[in-house]
């Protein structure tokens, strides 16, 4: 087959348009643009918090309030807690509600780490909100939410 350059930049062309709505690639299973389902974050925060419905306090998440660049966003969180023996936090899922995959990260403390803090870099594929998800030793759940307004996405956006 002799491909010319018109020839291929028909076919590039008709690839970007098929990504653009959505159309699987042939030959690959299950492959389309990705979009995240609408309970995905609600299903995440179900199964980590184990049936418990998260409270508010304790949690303390930090975020710009605008990121330029969406590739490199930092955020952090801190949870108010003796980190004793009868009380302590054992871990925090952090998740980004606007990405195709929710899931940023999840960090697991112990009554040894001293304070459970982290800070960390996302990326965010348009304005979206973060939220940090805190499960302490007695099985009670603690969330915080913030809001970021993406100026130019990260994912490509």
């Amino acid at each position: 087959m002799n491909v010319t350059r018109r020839s291929a930049l028909a076919l590039s062309a008709g690839a970007v348009a098929a990504l653009s709505l959505g159309v699987p690639f042939v030959g690959v299973p299950g492959a389309t643009v990705a979009v995240a389902k609408g309970n995905a974050v609600d299903d995440a925060i179900a199964k980590f918090a184990g049936g418990a419905t998260p409270g508010t306090g304790k949690v303390s998440l930090t975020t710009p309030e605008i990121a330029e660049n969406g590739n490199t966003v930092p955020i952090s969180f801190s949870v108010e807690s003796p980190m004793t023996d009868e009380s302590y936090v054992t871990s925090v899922l952090v998740l980004a509600d606007g990405n195709p995959n929710p899931g940023v990260a999840t960090f697991n403390f112990s009554k040894m780490s001293g304070e459970a803090s982290a800070a960390t870099r996302v990326r965010l594929a348009k304005t979206q909100n973060i939220i940090a998800v805190a499960k302490m030793s007695d099985g009670t759940v603690f969330m915080d939410k913030k809001e970021i307004k993406v100026t130019i996405g990260g994912c490509g956006g």
